[in-house]
């Protein structure tokens, strides 16, 4: 660990006490908030493609973006937003992103989202749409070898979750997993929830969206919850964990890539020193850095499985 990781980007500071808006966390559960933090609008595309089209499989929204030409593979992204909160529309630059950085065609999957869908509803969702594109590879451009998930925040515990239903399940193979800067404790406290608390999310905040999602259930246990408490993580995809050192999770997610790492799996970790959580989402400047690195394991890992 980089002895400065924890300290704080200047240009950070700076985009946080001009942005107060966008930098205030979001921690109540009001209904008004979550119908404005859940509402289908972006900002202007960031990227072009051929084709960018809006469908439903079994009800759930889901968007393709598709490149004019061959692409390197398929990936099912999952947004964050503490299970709560976010959209496809939202989410719709991370998502042009991946698909422009990885050369793949990318599925951005609207789950349902809590506490109107507490656990595992979101996850059935994703799980869904990610065996809804493994069996429609071909038609999207790609082989059923081919497909990986991605997800950052909530939705970076989503893919992970995912990747440990399959496996469980052991009917289809993953060619990769990224994890941006996800959730994968639960409830459960590491160090840098503490240390970072305010910086974009906040502990209350988390507490909020965590008790929203699991309905006030204890489900630290539950590896599809909380995936730092499977007890085997063999024979998992190949994992990207993307981290923020100014990040609340950072610690945890750390402690799931020693963890696959210690089981076997093939672990790339990076971390963004002085970012904070959903850095990437922002689009601050080391972003551009993190999707560059993202796209190229995401092709190496799709050229792997070629």
């Amino acid at each position: 660990m980089d002895d400065d990781e924890g300290v704080l980007d200047p240009w950070v500071a700076e985009w946080m006490e001009a942005n107060p808006q966008r930098a205030t966390p979001f921690d109540e559960l009001i209904p008004e908030l979550l119908e404005l933090a859940r509402g289908p609008w972006a900002e202007p595309p960031t990227r072009d493609f051929a084709e960018v089209v809006d469908d439903e499989v079994d009800g759930v929204p889901i968007r393709i973006y598709h490149h004019d030409g061959p692409v390197t593979g398929l990936v099912v992204y999952v947004h964050g937003g503490g299970y709560c909160i976010g959209s496809i529309g939202l989410m719709d630059n991370v998502a042009r992103e991946i698909a422009f950085q990885s050369g793949a065609n990318v599925v951005s999957v609207g789950y349902r989202l809590a506490p109107e869908h507490p656990y595992p509803e979101g996850l059935d969702d994703v799980e869904r749409v990610t065996r809804w594109a493994h069996a429609r590879a071909s038609e999207l451009g790609a082989t059923p070898s081919t497909v990986a998930v991605a997800g950052e925040s909530a939705g970076g515990n989503l893919a992970a979750a995912v990747s440990l239903r399959l496996k469980a399940a052991g009917d289809l193979t993953l060619a990769g997993q990224v994890l941006l800067y996800p959730g994968v404790s639960g409830s459960v406290r590491f160090p840098s929830r503490d240390e970072f608390d305010g910086l974009i999310l906040n502990r209350k905040g988390t507490e909020n969206f965590w008790a929203a999602y699991s309905a006030g259930r204890d489900l630290d246990d539950d590896p599809f919850a909380a995936p730092l408490s499977a007890p085997d993580l063999t024979s998992l995809p190949p994992a990207l964990v993307v981290l923020g050192g100014c990040d609340l999770l950072r610690d945890e997610g750390r402690a799931y890539a020693g963890r696959l790492r210690d089981a076997g799996v093939e672990v790339d970790e990076v971390c963004y020193a002085g970012q904070p959580h959903g850095f990437m989402n922002f689009g601050f400047p080391a972003a551009t850095d993190a999707f560059e690195h993202t796209g190229r394991w995401l092709r190496g890992a799709f050229a792997a499985r070629s």
